[in-house]
């Protein structure tokens, strides 16, 4: 493919120019920037609470079926597939509403030559949409905590005064 059609993307108040494929050299930086109005983007529409909300019920009807162990039962895979089906198609819905001329294909592309740059929760959340493994971590992380398992730094802290009980500052209620 050949396109060097520029197209202009914008998230919010974000306006950015991107050349759709065939990134060469000089249109290196159209590409970056198309790329970080993306993400950001990405970013909105996950902290958003319509996206939220999709996650959460989601994972919510299904988090029981999970279970930590090396075998993964026959039942994981239409739960994926709804997965990706209902989050992903949101959030392709989303982008292309708020990024004139989006296309997922091209993205895409900018994300395999871009991935080291990807901030890792977005980076996360985006390969639960691809890799199967990550997925069912996340319903297992989900898991653990609904089941008031996950991580608990409590036990391996402690607390010392700075204060002394000698000290003539070791109370402040004290009449001088």
């Amino acid at each position: 493919m050949d396109i060097q059609e520029l197209k202009a993307w914008s998230c919010g108040d974000n306006m950015v120019e991107v050349v759709e494929e065939n990134f060469a050299t000089s249109s290196s930086s159209a590409a970056d920037s198309a790329f970080d109005a993306v993400i950001g983007c990405i970013e909105d529409i996950i902290m958003e609470e319509e996206f939220q909300q999709l996650q959460r019920s989601f994972m919510e009807k299904h988090y029981m079926e999970f279970e930590d162990s090396e075998e993964n039962k026959l039942s994981y895979t239409p739960i994926f597939n709804e997965y990706v089906d209902l989050l992903e198609k949101h959030l392709e819905q989303q982008l292309t509403n708020k990024i004139t001329g989006f296309n997922m294909n091209n993205f895409i592309q900018l994300l395999m030559q871009h991935k080291e740059e990807v901030p890792g929760d977005i980076f996360d959340m985006l390969l639960t949409f691809t890799d199967f493994m990550a997925f069912k971590e996340m319903f297992l992380d989900y898991r653990a905590e609904k089941e008031g398992r996950g991580l608990d730094l409590g036990d391996g802290l402690l607390v010392t005064s700075l204060i002394h009980a000698g000290s003539k500052h070791s109370s402040s209620t004290e009449l001088k």
